[in-house]
């Protein structure tokens, strides 16, 4: 890629970013092309669909994904608390962004998704953190990691979309906590 497509390229990820975190990621694009001071063909040269955009944008995200189930399972204490410091990472990661935990939850498990390899980043950090609680005798049987994804998924929802703080959150994940636990 040429300099001045790269510099573009760049600024573009990051006015996204801000434009996503302030109006969610159903933003306009033009506002983004805008922000970032290049025309609406520039822009989707780059990225031909949202979906393109929103997956640039979380690529360092992928990252923090297994640096949270790590921390999560150097948590110290009883299974109930390594899941939900697993659970409160996982909202905290999947609502970066206005409208995030429904665009991240509903592409769970569809491989034709842009954002799929995010999904699967969930979905292999989540397993990590159940294989160990497994290995306890701390887990229900028949756990599904997709489904466990997509039921946190659907608290961060509604937390996203009823501007709900941590302290309505941490109730409701304890709820899904002893569903799953022995």
């Amino acid at each position: 890629m040429r300099a001045d497509a790269q510099r573009n390229y760049d600024r573009i990820v990051e006015v996204a970013r801000e434009v996503f975190r302030e109006q969610g990621y159903d933003a306009s694009l033009d506002e983004v092309a805008k922000r970032a001071g290049v025309g609406p063909g520039t822009l989707y040269r780059h990225f031909p669909k949202r979906e393109n955009l929103i997956d640039a944008i979380m690529q360092s995200w992928v990252d923090r994904v297994d640096e949270a189930a790590d921390k999560a399972l150097a948590h110290e204490g009883s299974p109930r608390d390594l899941l939900l410091a697993w659970f409160e990472q996982y909202v905290a990661l999947i609502s970066l962004h206005k409208g995030g935990p429904a665009k991240i939850t509903s592409a769970m498990c569809d491989d034709s998704s842009p954002i799929a390899t995010k999904c699967q980043a969930l979905t292999r950090a989540t397993s990590r953190v159940l294989e160990r609680l497994e290995a306890e005798g701390a887990l229900r049987e028949g756990v599904d990691v997709v489904q466990m994804c997509r039921l946190v998924g659907g608290v961060a929802t509604v937390a996203d979309q009823a501007d709900l703080g941590t302290d309505d959150v941490q109730p409701l994940l304890g709820v899904v906590a002893d569903g799953v636990l022995r």
